[in-house]
């Protein structure tokens, strides 16, 4: 797909912004009245996977299926390239490092940024128990790998689960633990419940948190192009009103204009979710 970045960046923030959109909403979570600090919950056992489920599709790599909509890969196999950059905060970097429809992404970058370095930072999970196998151990992992992996259980049958199985066997050898491949195909589940049901739950609230904060970042990036762009219409009455916005010179391409539209009707509004900060005491574990 030949775009250019004007038109890629329009993709790009429209797409963020109805990724964050389908996790962190008031169907998702109970509703709050204070703005901080808070805990947020989820409504239901369901709404914590689905929530889980959605977070590891926004953290993986977009792949080949990512060219239909102008937005190449990561190019770098690297080791010493950031996992962040496989995930869609690649793409939210390039619009903060080359803003187009915005003149000032400077809080853009820092929310993106913020929210990079948490999920690359690793902790220690003490007395993890997988009572399948008989081990209970000490796992070290990144937040960005222990999120993916109960994304992936969470969405997929055991028969789709050999890379996470892999995942486990890897975790568990550092520990001290070497087990085949047939017994980490067993401990999945033990893990899952170990890593989603407390680990998750735990860091749910400060995820919503990060991702709000970047959607806000998003709109206040936005305001001005939308203050540019609105205009009434020749059409428009006093009693019927009807108004458009004025394209930027540079976005022709059909799929890219659609996402500036859409762009511009979510800024129309403030987000669905207003700015909240989470307690302490729910950042200082893991």
């Amino acid at each position: 797909m030949d775009i250019n970045q004007t038109e890629r960046e329009a993709i790009i923030l429209n797409s963020a912004w109805e990724m964050i959109d389908g996790m962190v909403n008031w169907e998702m979570f109970e509703k709050f009245d204070c703005a901080a600090p808070t805990n947020l919950m989820f409504k239901n056992q369901q709404n914590a996977l689905l929530f889980n489920i959605l977070l590891g599709d926004f953290l993986s790599q977009i792949g080949t299926r990512g060219g239909a909509l102008g937005l190449e890969a990561h190019p770098s196999s690297s080791p010493d390239t950031p996992k962040s950059d496989f995930t869609f905060i690649y793409h939210l970097r390039k619009v903060s490092a080359d803003p187009k429809l915005g003149a000032d992404a400077t809080v853009l970058d820092m929310q993106i940024e913020t929210f990079a370095q948490w999920l690359e930072g690793s902790f220690v999970a003490r007395g993890v128990y997988l009572p399948t196998i008989g081990i209970e151990t000490k796992l070290t992992t990144s937040r960005f790998q222990y999120i993916r992996m109960c994304g992936d259980i969470a969405k997929h049958n055991l028969g789709r689960l050999s890379v996470n199985a892999d995942k486990l066997r890897k975790l568990l050898k550092a520990s001290g633990h070497d087990v085949g491949e047939q017994q980490a195909y067993l401990a999945i589940e033990d893990f899952f419940k170990w890593f989603h049901d407390d680990i998750f739950i735990y860091h749910s609230s400060q995820i919503a948190e990060f991702l709000n904060n970047i959607r806000w970042a998003i709109f206040e990036y936005l305001e001005p192009e939308f203050q540019r762009s609105w205009h009434s219409t020749e059409n428009a009455t006093r009693y019927f009103p009807e108004d458009g916005y004025k394209f930027p010179d540079e976005i022709n391409d059909p799929l890219a204009r659609s996402m500036y539209w859409d762009s511009m009707n979510k800024v129309r509004s403030k987000p669905w979710v207003d700015r909240f900060e989470v307690s302490d005491t729910l950042k200082c574990r893991y």
